[in-house]
């Protein structure tokens, strides 16, 4: 029996709600010895107050000393374990921007990027142009045709798109041409396995045309590709908890994941006030709801520490909003750890707290690394929050006699 397979059978029907709140990123380090993380530095009075009714602990997205993308970190705080589905982020960006998948469909997460005159990428993010600038450039992208097969570019947000391949025989076991770095050049497609030898050499067409199509479109003169998947058959929420579950996010991305597990996307707005706006006005049609905040991760991906801080402040300001919903349970976590120190996701631990009037509390009376790493919770595999979360609100039977 499978972890999901056991949640099916001791789901237990109830009135009571769920908040995941999940601040992308939130993990971090001290930039040197002695001193203080970014949550730790954050003042942080709200989430305080939950602490000290409250459990702590660190969650670790994958396995130990596994760095995970956001779409691993996602899924394991959804309570699928994400080295069994791994999901790749181009399904995930299709469907946050609403692009039905087929199952001809090879689904391709784009960057814009900026190559210096002798073809080396200066710029991994093409200086984070406007949406309206990438737009105009996902419509030159959508007119390329490519013999056998249908080729769709859609824009998703700034510097990134969707690109879609359908057809006969596609595959989507390729590797990414994102070197992950500046002053080299883009990686060549590759396979991973015979059966996406055709994918390959058609993303292999669609770069030579998108290099001609962009070369005077400076800083956004070319793109790589990321995530190159087909999206699987997974168990959706209502099936493995029972819950009626909706998202609450902005950035597509997060909005395609939530889709893939069957959550209800919402229309989030743009500011964490709209979010919290759109759950109160939601409060009473579902059970569970995800909401995320993701500029805990891009200042931390800028090496910006005191605006990392200040973002974590901002998400602590809209705590009382939340919390005057008066829900059952509230889980505030993030799905991977983004220090500034590292300007990357890392393999740290997750700060995590479960608060619930059936807590056992800990001694815990802050939020953030050092007192996560004493609380009650202790260091637990991320993909157990859920029932955790479950069985803090009443929603699990009795496993056995």
């Amino acid at each position: 029996m499978n972890f999901h397979d056991l949640t099916r059978q001791l789901q237990r029907q109830s009135e009571s709600k769920i908040v995941l709140l999940v601040a992308d990123g939130l993990g971090g380090l001290p930039m040197k010895p002695g001193d203080k993380t970014e949550l730790e530095t954050a003042e942080t009075p709200n989430l305080n107050a939950l602490a000290k009714r409250g459990t702590l602990g660190l969650s670790t997205p994958v396995l130990p000393g596994i760095t995970p993308g956001s779409g691993p970190g996602h899924l394991g705080l959804f309570g699928y374990d994400p080295v069994v589905y791994n999901i790749g982020r181009g399904v995930l960006e299709a469907l946050g921007i609403d692009f039905e998948l087929g199952p001809k469909d090879v689904a391709i997460r784009g960057n814009y990027c900026s190559l210096d005159d002798d073809g080396k990428i200066s710029d991994r993010r093409a200086g984070r142009i406007g949406s309206d600038v990438g737009a105009k450039l996902c419509e030159k992208l959508d007119k390329i045709e490519i013999p056998g097969v249908e080729v769709f570019v859609r824009h998703v947000k700034e510097y990134r798109l969707v690109i879609v391949f359908r057809g006969e025989g596609l595959e989507g076991d390729v590797h990414d041409t994102d070197p992950q770095r500046t002053g080299v050049e883009p990686l060549e497609p590759t396979a991973r396995s015979e059966g996406s030898a055709k994918t390959v050499e058609i993303a292999k067409q669609f770069l030579a045309q998108a290099r001609e199509i962009l070369k005077d479109d400076f800083p956004a003169n070319f793109l790589t590709l990321r995530g190159i998947a087909k999206k699987p058959d997974i168990p959706t929420y209502e099936e493995v908890y029972g819950t009626r579950s909706a998202a609450i996010a902005v950035y597509p991305m997060y909005r395609g994941l939530a889709r893939l597990v069957g959550m209800d996307v919402l229309d989030a707005g743009q500011t964490l006030d709209d979010q919290c706006a759109r759950l109160k006005a939601a409060w009473n049609d579902y059970d569970f709801f995800f909401m995320h905040f993701k500029y805990t991760d891009s200042t931390g991906e800028d090496g910006n520490f005191d605006a990392k801080v200040k973002r974590i402040e901002e998400f602590d300001a809209a705590i009382p909003k939340i919390t005057g919903l008066n829900p059952d349970v509230i889980v505030v976590t993030g799905d991977h750890s983004t220090p500034s120190k590292m300007k990357s996701h890392s393999w740290h631990p997750v700060p995590t707290m479960i608060a619930a009037d059936n807590c056992r509390y800990d001694a815990c009376d802050t939020f953030g690394e050092a007192s996560c790493l004493t609380g009650g919770l202790g260091q637990f595999p991320a993909k157990y929050l859920m029932s955790l979360a479950l069985a803090h609100a009443g929603r699990l039977e009795k496993y056995g006699a």
